[in-house]
């Protein structure tokens, strides 16, 4: 079959600092690849896979690999196994090399790394971080060289990219949406040409690409005599310092990428255009503090109710009895106030598990959180009876062979053990908004998500928070592991603004599904603590699966719709009142 043709590199119009970022790493492949964000149709994928055509011959006179990781692709077939034709042929245990080894000394690409499932992104940072892929399965003791540059392409609306991966990308390019008329109609006319003559169009782009190729073997041969004058070592550190980085990747990743440009332009010493030119691509993913944005309004003090949005002096009409329930009731346009979290008893909340759609929602008999770990099933909380095999079992070879020594053909098939288990994440959905800032509402709900965060912590369960406060949805802690760290986390947020509830679960509900097609068996436990004082429509929320609805609302008679919500999405209600609270 002939192979179909990639689109020229030459020939991709726009895009000037992706196509630099691209040509640095394979001027120097110790930048450490590229991560290219962007909506769909900005040429990610089509300049990531041109880039093979036009790289540089190595030391040796052979063309450096350029590998693709398809997203289905087996933990097998990406770190090797054992050859099962030398097995049938021969009776004996071979290793057969698998992608990280073929990309080894070239590029290993991955479309759409975001929705790469959990199990190869923790083989691909083991490899990535020592250079070599070490495989112990099936008998199989085996390690071979494994350094790569690592290219991945992502759409922000698909879901974010775990951070341990995310930090070994040397360098981040976040495309813009926007293109011009002009530059639309360019592009159109260069896709049809090509379209219509794939071969053709091929061949009249073969001289500019092997002109290209040529000033990357030059750009290469000048790299190791391009010199560092101390200035360029001060200006990287004080950036990066600036930036709030953690760590010297940034700082190693920045001082190698600058070199490469600065070899790219044939110079022979590092300038301050190659240090501007390499900054937001190294910065732009390790980034934590920005220098530029102006600083955030004063606010209250901690634990200071928001003012009466009343008359001179913030008196009410309503007298002192409606104070409460006033600062409460202010739902809109407020800065964002700290609020300290205020430390709960143990709180033992109903079983994830929802009930039928529509019904009205109820309150479930309280299961430990030990039970819940353990998933082991109980009549009446819909689990599924499956969903313990959901797993299929798979061949185990080695363990076939010690069977069957001496015998053939085989008597009996070995199969591996089924997995037991299944990985859980925690998302919890947090209501920040000004509603929840009268009697410490929201410092009460701060202290409910850090008890989950320290369960989930102990059990080494994921964690997940969105907040949604401020007329906006905001993530307050990606997908990872608990982190120790939360209570931090938690203590900076502020509250305020209105409730943009059904935002939340809309990008809950993608969340969710976007995790899943991760990892099929991941479990899902979802927790929305809210008042319920939204004045959005319920109406065709998404169901979160496996969700509890934790009222926070005090008030004897509610204002807020937490039952309402909860029938809406099909999940268990839970009141978290005062009186439940010193309860539990």
């Amino acid at each position: 079959m002939t192979p179909v043709a990639e689109f020229p590199f030459v020939a991709v119009v726009g895009q000037p600092a992706l196509k630099t970022a691209l040509l640095l790493n394979a001027i120097d492949p110790r930048v450490g690849g590229v991560l290219i964000s962007g909506p769909r149709g900005s040429a990610k994928s089509t300049l990531a896979r041109a880039l093979a055509a036009i790289l540089p011959d190595t030391a040796e006179g052979r063309r450096p690999p350029f590998v693709t990781l398809p997203l289905g692709a087996s933990e097998e077939r990406l770190t090797g196994s054992l050859d099962l034709q030398r097995v049938l042929a021969e009776r004996e245990a071979a290793f057969q090399p698998g992608l990280l080894a073929r990309a080894d000394g070239g590029v290993l690409y991955v479309d759409e790394v975001n929705l790469l499932p959990d199990s190869l992104v923790d083989l691909l940072l083991d490899a990535a971080a020592s250079g070599v892929n070490r495989v112990e399965r099936d008998g199989i003791s085996h390690r071979h060289p494994a350094r790569f540059a690592l290219i991945g392409t992502m759409n922000p609306d698909e879901g974010e990219l775990r951070p341990q991966l995310l930090d070994r990308f040397g360098l981040c390019l976040e495309l813009e949406a926007s293109v011009g008329v002009e530059e639309r109609i360019a592009i159109l006319r260069q896709r049809e040409a090509f379209d219509r003559d794939p071969e053709g169009y091929v061949a009249h782009h073969a001289e500019a690409q092997a002109a290209l190729t040529q000033r990357l073997s030059q750009a290469q041969r000048v790299l190791p005599d391009v010199t560092t004058d101390a200035g360029v070592y001060e200006h990287i550190a004080r950036g990066c310092e600036a930036a709030g980085v953690e760590g010297l990747r940034a700082d190693v990743t920045w001082h190698r990428a600058a070199r490469a440009h600065a070899a790219w332009r044939g110079a022979t010493a590092v300038a301050r255009e190659d240090l501007e030119t390499v900054e937001p691509w190294v910065l732009a993913h390790r980034r934590t503090h920005h220098p530029d944005t102006p600083p955030s309004p004063p606010s209250s003090k901690p634990g200071t109710p928001p003012p009466s949005g009343g008359g001179a002096g913030g008196q009410t009409s309503g007298g002192q009895g409606n104070r409460a329930s006033d600062a409460q009731g202010q739902w809109g346009a407020m800065p964002p106030l700290a609020q300290p979290s205020v430390s709960l008893p143990a709180i033992t909340l109903p079983e994830c598990a929802a009930p039928t759609p529509g019904k009205a929602p109820v309150a479930a008999p309280a299961v430990s959180s030990a039970s819940a770990r353990r998933g082991g099933a109980r009549p009446g909380q819909g689990r599924s009876q499956g969903r313990a095999h959901r797993d299929a079992p798979r061949p185990d070879w080695f363990a076939t062979l010690i069977a069957n020594r001496g015998h053939w053909p085989w008597r009996e098939l070995r199969y591996r053990r089924a997995r037991r288990g299944q990985p859980v994440l925690h998302l919890v959905l947090l209501d920040t908004s000004a509603s929840t800032l009268g009697g410490q509402l929201l410092g009460r709900a701060k202290g409910l998500v850090e008890q989950l965060g320290r369960r989930a912590y102990a059990a080494r369960e994921q964690l997940a928070v969105l907040g949604f406060g401020n007329d906006g949805v905001t993530e307050l802690l990606p997908r990872c592991r608990a982190p120790k760290a939360l209570p931090e986390r938690l203590e900076a947020l502020g509250g305020g603004g209105g409730t943009p509830l059904r935002e939340a679960v809309l990008r809950a509900a993608r969340r969710i599904r976007q995790w899943r097609r991760q990892d099929a068996g991941l479990e899902v436990r979802t927790y929305l603590i809210t008042d319920g004082r939204t004045r959005q429509s319920l109406a065709g929320l998404p169901s979160l699966g496996e969700c509890v609805v934790v009222d926070t609302e005090e008030a004897a008679v509610k204002r807020g719709r937490g039952a309402l919500i909860a029938a809406q999405l099909g999940a268990r209600y839970h009141p978290l009142s005062r009186g439940a609270m010193a309860d539990g």
